[in-house]
């Protein structure tokens, strides 16, 4: 059976306290590079026998289509095509066997973590314990050799203060500092348990557990029982229009990918990880698209504390709106938040505007306790919902629709001024990573940019055809 997202004996390490090898689980695509740059397609000679090496510990050919490549972007490392490729052709297929996933943990060692610590968390940790274990002693060194060092990671929990400001402008601003004191939180719990093991375990610092955290959230395919580490498959770029995924098959116990289109040898080959916005890209895998056709916005508005409704309204809001969600990239949205998608036509009917920013609105422009009684009646009496027809009056209609024009008016020019302020992020008096992350910073907040041009003009034309 498939689905989204032989084998030799190893020999036992200190590493496989937190391995076993029953993998049972489907996996689908989830995450990392970039697309539509030119490729230099030469061989790494530093991973040259990792595929050798891996088809030998899995006791089963993994590939014969594709080879380790440089590239001069992102993460150095990608797939080429050794030989022509033609869309419907396997080009990978990697056994349960030779992945890692949080399943793998021994009794023993998952014991010492308590049911709070995540998946990512836990194959982090196995990561780590290879890591600390080196040639030497570790059954994945080949692996482990072949991953960024932690001064080629670029996620924004790796950026100084001076960096994150850059993109304050986003959401993901907050999103970075919610993730780096989640996981300074993380860290302190799971540290009595990397203590039970003093001779490799004790010496884990915080950076290092950081390093391997990003590597897993970056490289990781996620399932419904956590996440796993495919080694080669993660080697695949990212593209963000391409049909190929990761697909699991669960009676054979493998991962394969199906070539979605025909490559000429020496091709870079590509996968899509997700829909993922620029700001998702940035916050998980640390690179962006220059122009990437899933961005969003998310934004976030208040009742003025001014409002002498604003109790009542509050109220309302939350006796009738939905519980937060999980968008598709991840990012939680709640009754003063709301995720914004690029509006494709300003005369269209404005899919990319949630109908629940502008029943936002429609509250905050209420003026009195019985247009808010009106409201929630004509909720009662349809689905529920509060505010989701127009208004009758189209005057108070316009008002409505107004207020969130003057929002996101605001929010463009404070954009503008963010994105001015970058200036050129080719200057050669700064140094090449911080220059990479500019750029990257213009990217996201030129596409969030776009998407806020996008819903202003199809707010303004919506008013005007009420006129």
């Amino acid at each position: 059976m498939l689905s989204r997202a032989g084998t030799s004996q190893p020999r036992w390490s200190l590493g496989q306290l937190f391995f076993t090898f029953s993998h049972r689980f489907s996996a689908r695509l989830n995450f990392s590079s970039i697309s539509e740059v030119k490729v230099l397609n030469h061989l790494d000679d530093e991973c040259g026998d990792f595929l050798p090496w891996l088809e030998r510990k899995a006791g089963v050919q993994v590939s014969s289509k594709l080879y380790i490549g440089k590239v001069s972007y992102g993460r150095c490392r990608s797939l080429f095509a050794s030989r022509d490729i033609q869309i419907g052709d396997c080009i990978l297929r990697v056994p349960y066997s030779v992945q890692i996933s949080s399943d793998n943990l021994l009794p023993k060692a998952s014991a010492l973590l308590d049911d709070q610590v995540e998946s990512v968390t836990k194959v982090a940790i196995a990561l780590l314990v290879e890591q600390k274990l080196g040639w030497q002693e570790s059954e994945w060194a080949h692996y482990v050799s072949c991953l960024p060092q932690l001064g080629e990671m670029n996620s924004t929990i790796f950026w100084s203060r001076s960096e994150l400001d850059m993109i304050c402008q986003s959401f993901v601003y907050q999103e970075t500092i919610k993730q780096k004191a989640q996981l300074e939180k993380d860290f302190l719990r799971i540290k009595p348990a990397l203590e039970q093991f003093p001779h490799i375990l004790r010496r884990i610092t915080f950076k290092d557990f950081i390093h391997a955290y990003a590597l897993v959230k970056s490289r990781a395919w996620g399932s419904t029982k956590g996440v796993s580490l495919i080694p080669f498959a993660d080697f695949l770029n990212h593209d963000g229009v391409s049909e190929a995924i990761v697909l699991n098959d669960e009676d054979k116990h493998v991962s394969e990918v199906i070539a979605d289109r025909n490559y000429a040898a020496h091709e870079e080959v590509l996968i899509r990880y997700g829909k993922f916005s620029n700001a998702t890209l940035l916050l998980d895998f640390g690179f962006t698209l220059p122009y990437n056709i899933h961005d969003q916005v998310k934004v976030q508005i208040d009742i003025p504390h001014h409002d002498l409704l604003r109790e009542t309204k509050l109220e309302i809001l939350k006796k009738h709106y939905l519980p937060a969600i999980e968008d598709d990239n991840g990012f939680k949205t709640s009754w003063d938040s709301f995720i914004i998608k690029e509006v494709k036509s300003a005369v269209g009917k404005g899919k990319g505007v949630p109908q629940s920013l502008r029943a936002f609105a429609r509250v905050l422009c209420c003026t009195s306790h019985q247009d808010l009684s009106d409201l929630v009646l004509e909720a009662v009496q349809n689905d529920g919902r509060l505010a989701r027809r127009p208004f009758k009056s189209r005057s108070k209609e316009i008002q409505a629709h107004e207020i969130l024009l003057s929002h996101l008016t605001r929010l463009i020019e404070e954009y503008n001024a963010s994105v001015k302020s970058l200036g050129n992020a080719a200057s050669p008096s700064i140094c090449k990573r911080f220059a990479l992350r500019r750029q990257m910073t213009l990217h996201l907040l030129a596409g969030e940019l776009r998407i806020l041009k996008s819903a202003s003009a199809w707010l303004k034309n919506y008013c005007a055809s009420l006129l």
